[in-house]
């Protein structure tokens, strides 16, 4: 079902998006993807590295022109005014892309002054503040750990204060400490209204977005808020526990109604669509050493399942 993407100027979606396609020579890299986002959401993109997502992000912030597709992102037409949505939009790419031989502030008013920020010391003291680097506002950027390089690409997405933020993986390589913090801000902004569309490669993290979307290969699988999309995947789940796991995962893998068996440590998590047919699967193998119980499918084992049933289009 088509919905009237370019025409809509309802305020409630910062992105409205449909069939939004990107190609580099005969490779589709993003494969009419729509999407609609709410103001004040988070919204979690995932997918496996070179499933397309950056590039999507790329195209809703103006920096690629879709191949196909139509849609509007804060109201401005993603194929026409790509360049006042730039104006409006804070992207913090993968890597780290701000100058390291400046320091903290230096860094900061070089952002404002590229988005003509009024009063641009006053904003650039109120950056610091916000993100806890004002004692560090000297640093040079290229001395910082991961999670403080984090803290002034978060800073100078913000500066102009824009409406909505595109991150791109913002918490790979930080400290765990570093991603709780990070998230704490990101649900903060959210609550005052800022909207985020987030990529990232962890579950737990997924978890704490309010809605979210899994691509691979180029194509959308699922979309929706957490429970449903491990609702909709209509897994079921078997947690076997025990000492010496991998021959059993070698027997079981390939067995008719088992889609997927994956080791968690001490345990395997054994997933699959046809209920009865993963019983009888591994009904021979119940007893002896192992403690068998079937659990709630988690999001990892729908994505890990999604991947399986994906067809690669570099392939």
């Amino acid at each position: 079902m088509r919905f009237a993407a370019v025409e809509s100027t309802d305020p409630e979606f910062i992105i409205d998006v449909e069939g939004v396609t990107k190609r580099f020579g005969d490779r589709t890299v993003v494969n009419q993807i729509s999407m609609q986002v709410r103001r004040g959401e988070i919204y979690g993109f995932l997918g496996p590295n070179g499933s397309g997502k950056t590039t999507f992000i790329r195209m809703l912030c103006g920096l690629l022109t879709p191949d196909a597709g139509q849609g509007r992102v804060l109201n401005y037409n993603i194929l026409t005014e790509s360049a006042e949505i730039k104006k409006h939009v804070g992207y913090m790419t993968q890597r780290f892309s701000y100058y390291e031989d400046l320091s903290i502030a230096e860094n900061l008013d070089f952002v404002a002054r590229m988005y003509g920020v009024p009063n641009r010391r006053e904003a650039v003291d109120k950056s610091l503040e916000r993100l806890g680097l004002t004692e560090r506002r000297r640093q040079l950027a290229g001395q910082l750990s991961g999670g403080w390089k984090q803290r002034l690409a978060l800073a100078a997405c913000l500066i102009h204060e824009p409406k909505l933020l595109l991150l791109d993986e913002p918490t790979a390589g930080v400290d765990p400490k570093a991603r709780r913090d990070f998230w704490e801000e990101i649900h903060s902004l959210a609550a005052r209204g800022l909207t985020v569309l987030i990529t990232t490669h962890y579950m737990d993290e997924a978890e704490r977005c309010h809605r979210l979307a899994y691509i691979a290969y180029g194509s959308l699988l699922t979309h929706g808020a957490v429970a449903d999309v491990v609702r909709a995947a209509g897994l079921t789940t078997w947690a076997v526990t025990g000492d010496n796991l991998y021959p059993l995962a070698e027997k079981l893998r390939g067995l008719p109604g088992i889609d997927e068996v994956v080791a968690f440590g001490n345990t395997l998590h054994i997933s699959g669509r046809n209920a009865a047919q993963l019983q009888a699967s591994i009904t021979p193998f119940m007893g002896g050493a192992y403690r068998w119980e079937p659990i709630a499918s988690g999001l990892e084992d729908v994505f890990i399942s999604l991947m399986e049933t994906a067809k690669d289009n570099f392939a």
